[in-house]
């Protein structure tokens, strides 16, 4: 799978970037692609991964999902796609913990739903992790630094993303070896609140 993808469509005027996360946001993104008048390109996960919405759900270019949410949200964490899953899955290894973590699927990342994250992102205490399967520069910790850039209040933001040339491999290895497990969002998640 490419991991540069993101950078190089987010610099093209009028397209829309779909990353859906599960089956029916995937059947969603190909009916607003299919009715959209300029290009667009929508990334797809290669491993199998949970169907989260309800088949009648409703999506709109530009505009996130929460998926998971307390009164309580120590921190905002947004993934997309297969990384969508580990923050999915570092939620329930937290609340465990009785640490309550925000989990937001951008469904778009051009155009990002810059309110959702600027209001998800206050409500949490300006703390957020992005995690991503795609190289650093020019992606969604990218997209979502630069809708906080104009923010009135303090943030705290780590971006969890491949920094090395990828390798072949059983998913859940490379997802733990690259650093955008669940573990890993789990940790980064401790670091932003401590």
């Amino acid at each position: 799978m490419a991991l540069e993808d993101i950078a190089a469509f987010r610099a093209i005027p009028n397209l829309v970037y779909f990353y859906p996360s599960d089956a029916v946001s995937a059947c969603r993104a190909v009916e607003l692609a299919a009715n959209y008048r300029y290009m667009t390109f929508i990334r797809t996960s290669r491993p199998a991964t949970e169907v989260i919405y309800d088949n009648d759900e409703v999506f709109e270019i530009g505009k996130a999902k929460v998926v998971e949410k307390s009164d309580d949200d120590k921190v905002l964490v947004i993934g997309a796609g297969i990384t969508l899953e580990s923050a999915r899955t570092a939620h329930k290894e937290l609340a465990g913990k009785g640490i309550n973590i925000r989990v937001l699927d951008p469904f778009t990342i051009k155009p990002l739903d810059v309110e959702a994250v600027v209001n998800n992102a206050r409500e949490c205490g300006g703390r957020v992790v992005t995690v991503e399967d795609h190289y650093a520069q020019g992606g969604i910790g990218e997209a979502v630094a630069s809708a906080l850039s104009d923010v009135d209040f303090v943030t705290k933001h780590k971006l969890l993303a491949v920094r090395e040339i990828p390798r072949s491999g059983p998913p859940t290895v490379l997802l733990d070896m690259f650093g955008i497990s669940g573990a890993k969002v789990v940790d980064a998640v401790m670091d932003v609140i401590s």
